[in-house]
């Protein structure tokens, strides 16, 4: 159950994605160089095994590949987790990029949020915008269920705090879904 396989096709992307929580192979490409960086980093820094193939209209921008990609990775999360028993729930992480430091914190509950506190340096990193960075990571929280707070302390060169912060919310995730006994819930359910 941990392992799943999502595709969603619309009129501007064509995603595919599987997802192993316990690891396994990382394979990216969606035809956003620095967004196959960030999303390698991010897979192997959850621990878990990712194949994704993104083909989008890059001829207007990014935007649509990178928010498509968010609500694929999301689903498949979800579904993987599936009731989410048996995980820690919780994860918090610090992680520095050279002179950037991020924060993230997770709680993989059921309910849907994103709080995002980032003012990059530069507005791009080579041709990345990286305001596209929000986009995505509100579609992973908002289509996985769950709350995730991501928060650049500081930093000074835009590539390395865009990767702080996908680090960080990797090894966030990495923690919260970290087989543990029972439902982490006082209602008994996420």
């Amino acid at each position: 159950m941990r392992c799943v396989t999502i595709e969603r096709k619309t009129k501007e992307t064509d995603v595919r994605a599987q997802l192993n929580l316990d690891g396994g192979e990382t394979k990216i490409q969606t035809g956003v160089g620095f967004f196959d960086h960030m999303l390698t980093a991010f897979a192997f820094h959850s621990g878990m095994g990712l194949s994704l193939t993104c083909q989008g209209d890059l001829d207007v921008d990014a935007h649509h590949s990178v928010e498509d990609c968010g609500i694929v990775l999301g689903q498949a999360l979800a579904r993987a987790l599936g009731e989410k028993s048996g995980i820690a729930r919780f994860g918090a992480a610090l992680v520095p990029m050279d002179e950037a430091l991020a924060r993230a914190v997770a709680d993989v509950s059921g309910r849907p949020y994103l709080a995002f506190f980032a003012r990059f340096s530069q507005e791009k990193t080579g041709d990345f915008d990286l305001c596209l960075c929000e986009e995505f990571f509100r579609a992973l929280a908002t289509n996985a269920g769950v709350t995730l707070h991501l928060q650049l302390l500081y930093g000074e060169n835009s590539h390395h705090e865009a990767e702080a912060l996908f680090k960080a919310a990797a090894r966030a995730l990495r923690e919260a879904i970290a087989p543990q006994q029972g439902v982490r819930s006082t209602k008994g359910i996420l």
